[in-house]
């Protein structure tokens, strides 16, 4: 069976220190050793069939996208344009959504060959109509199709929404993984709230939900530590900012259940230090899409605190109907940034965030350990890898930090369980004689 060396001037495994001069051996679809470029091929002279590939930037795992909705890819005019605040995004997002007949298959095949394009390999992908759901599963990708869920009040879900979301949920293909995402704490009333994640656990099924992206779910109360609303017979997070309770939309979800360690949260932006607190109790992580963040109108996320109170982070682009492309470094490196600028200024940046690209994002999507995991560089781990057309000959550190800083548009090339998925003129350049 061949084994195939893929050598960089920089690996960085994520979960190991970065390797200089290194490589990594793949058979099978799997990492079968990782270290040096001469110690790989060293523990390899007696084996046959082995080939080397040579690459001179930077070798890092596939990227995991944290949150996005591929089948919003045709509705990229509605990204293009900027707006100022969640309703006046949400106003134009409707008007595209009901124009006309749209082909969600299509335009979600289209998004999930602009992530491999990326160098993404595994997604978090929302869903909305049932055309779209299939997409992670034709492109061979990991992550989870999410069954999204919104709009249901308590009346009408009592007849007949637990039922039919049961009907739905069937119809999401089982590869890579089925997730249910309750939109948010502001679009479903108590009930669905408190049943889909039981129904998601029930069935193994991962939870994702909007949390933070809306000011409404900001704790406005001078006290934060007032929870007199929970005494209160209203049942809907609206019905009790309406009523005048200070209930931030953390607390409210916490209350009901749906936040813990098989959930993660988009967006985070209006999340207090006491939310923060809130998500780290409960090991739930978020996924942070500072570039949808800013088309839509929103205030940057509180990256800064994230990193230096512990938070686990993710990235996400969300969907080009707010956000300018699918390509998850150009979020990083806006990531970077507004960390800066809020005043983070650990050494450890670059890494931390290269981290929450991949390995975050697996964790969060339940796909960083066991026979199949991803998101990093380990003995035994999918070669799921992307490779970074980045200068890796200024040491690792430089390195990593070009990946962070400058690695938007510049993926070469995507392998997916080790095989080649993508491509753009810089590999082809170098390996089309090699027939790799």
């Amino acid at each position: 069976m061949t084994i195939t060396v893929y050598s960089a001037g920089v690996v960085v495994p994520v979960t190991a220190p970065a390797v200089s001069n290194g490589a990594i051996a793949v058979r099978d679809g799997r990492i079968i050793h990782l270290g040096t470029r001469d110690w790989v091929l060293k523990m390899l002279a007696d084996a046959s069939g082995v080939v080397e590939v040579r690459w001179p930037g930077v070798l890092v795992p596939g990227l995991v996208n944290a949150h996005t909705h591929l089948q919003y890819t045709h509705m990229d005019q509605v990204g293009r344009r900027q707006y100022h605040g969640f309703d006046d995004w949400g106003d134009a997002f409707d008007l595209a959504y009901h124009a006309g007949a749209h082909d969600w298959r299509g335009s979600a095949a289209h998004g999930a060959e602009l992530s491999l394009a990326a160098g993404v390999t595994g997604l978090a992908d929302v869903v909305t109509d049932l055309e779209a759901v299939s997409a992670l599963h034709d492109h061979g990708l990991r992550g989870a199709a999410y069954w999204e869920v919104y709009g249901w009040v308590n009346e009408r879900w009592r007849r007949e929404g637990l039922a039919r979301i049961e009907a739905e949920l069937e119809q999401v293909p089982s590869t890579p993984a089925v997730g249910l995402s309750p939109h948010a704490p502001y679009s479903l009333d108590t009930e669905p709230l408190l049943d889909l994640p039981d129904l998601a656990r029930r069935r193994g099924a991962r939870l994702h939900i909007h949390l933070g992206e809306s000011t409404v779910e900001q704790l406005l109360a001078e006290d934060p530590q007032d929870d007199s609303w929970r005494t209160v017979d209203t049942e809907s997070y609206r019905a009790l900012r309406r009523d005048g309770f200070a209930a931030s939309a953390t607390d409210f979800v916490d209350q009901l259940g749906v936040l813990g360690p098989d959930c993660h949260i988009a967006h985070g932006v209006y999340l207090n230090e006491h939310d923060r607190a809130v998500l780290r109790a409960r090991m739930t992580a978020v996924a942070l899409c500072p570039r949808s963040n800013r088309v839509i109108g929103l205030d940057d996320p509180p990256v800064a605190a994230y990193l230096s109170e512990g938070n686990p982070i993710a990235v996400g682009t969300d969907s080009l109907a707010s956000s300018p492309s699918l390509d998850l470094l150009a979020d990083v490196a806006v990531l970077y940034d507004i960390a800066r600028a809020q005043g983070y200024h650990g050494r450890d940046l670059a890494h931390r965030l290269l981290h929450a690209a991949t390995l975050g994002g697996a964790v969060a999507l339940g796909i960083a350990t066991g026979a199949d995991r991803v998101g990093q560089l380990q003995v035994g781990s999918l070669a799921d890898l992307a490779f970074v057309d980045v200068p890796a000959d200024e040491g690792v550190a430089a390195a990593i930090e070009n990946v962070v800083r400058h690695g938007s548009g510049r993926v070469a090339a995507t392998l997916v369980g080790g095989e080649l998925r993508w491509s753009g003129p810089a590999w082809s350049a170098l390996h089309d004689s090699a027939g790799v």
